[in-house]
């Protein structure tokens, strides 16, 4: 046990540059704590104590963030940088020289029984986030991309990226393989179009007649956006002539209004001059008959 703890720090200081003593990193790093805590479930489970073997490993997810299944196979050696998210099966076997980075799975695909996670052969880096899932071995020195999901088996020094990650390196070269010549989704509307073909070949033996296809039937959605802009281009139109309408409706009422009011003053002003000179005028002839 101690044996696999000294080749899990030396293997923590080769691969992390940060990494200052051997000290350092046996009282801070999570993926040698994980790692130790590991071997000792991984004993209980041997000696069939199982429930006691998944408490212990709880019990190290819970402190370290790693989830490590106590029947896994590990090496000494092995470097699980910052660790946080990262998850080994039951089944999972990794050897020596491998590193792991955060939030990667070494899972299954199903609920089948027996061998169903991966085997990581020796000095395998594997980045973050990666996925790694089914009972197929991953070669030495293979190097999976982050954010990767591996669901076949890996070439030794290859490297694999993308989602399902497929062989992009090996040995540094890039290899002339079958694969990136051939483009499933592009097969697949090929054998689409070969047999749309054969249909309106046999359509048109049958009724004499040749099938076209208009621009609106085949971009639908074309038509329906200019449709849309039309129908809103109407709809601010119409709603602009009835704001200038209710606008020339409202003046209207308004001017109406303000010449009421006006008639109104000008006509009782005119009644009080009126009544004033009726007065001064009776006034006038009475001071005559005195």
């Amino acid at each position: 046990m101690f044996k696999r703890l000294r080749a899990d720090i030396e293997a923590a200081k080769r691969n992390d540059p940060a990494a200052r003593n051997k000290f350092e990193i046996w009282l801070t790093y999570s993926g040698v704590h994980a790692l130790s805590w590991h071997r000792f479930a991984n004993r209980l489970y041997k000696m069939h104590l199982k429930l006691l073997a998944r408490m212990v490993s709880q019990f190290a997810k819970f402190l370290t963030g790693i989830e490590i299944h106590p029947a896994a196979k590990i090496e000494g050696g092995v470097f699980i940088d910052h660790g946080m998210g990262v998850v080994i099966g039951e089944t999972a076997e990794v050897k020596s020289g491998v590193v792991i980075y955060q939030g990667v799975t070494l899972g299954g695909t199903g609920k089948e029984k027996g061998k169903r996670h991966p085997t990581i052969e020796k000095d395998v880096i594997i980045s973050a986030g990666a996925k790694v899932l089914g009972g197929f071995t991953v070669g030495e020195g293979a190097k999976i991309g982050a954010g990767a999901v591996v669901l076949k088996e890996v070439p030794p020094h290859a490297t694999v990226v993308g989602v399902p990650a497929r062989v992009v390196r090996i040995r540094g070269e890039k290899p002339d393989l079958q694969q990136e010549k051939i483009d499933p989704n592009a097969e697949e509307i090929r054998a689409l179009k070969c047999r749309l073909h054969k249909l309106e070949a046999a359509l048109t033996k049958l009724t004499g007649e040749t099938f076209e296809c208009t621009k609106e039937e085949i971009f639908p959605s074309f038509e329906m956006f200019e449709t849309g802009t039309a129908g809103a281009e109407a709809a601010s139109a119409a709603g602009k002539t009835d704001a200038v309408k209710t606008d020339g409706d409202a003046g209207k009422t308004d001017a109406a209004k303000a010449a009421g009011d006006a008639g109104k003053t000008d006509a009782a002003k005119a009644d009080g001059d009126a009544g004033k000179t009726d007065a001064a005028e009776e006034g006038k002839r009475d001071e005559n008959v005195q």
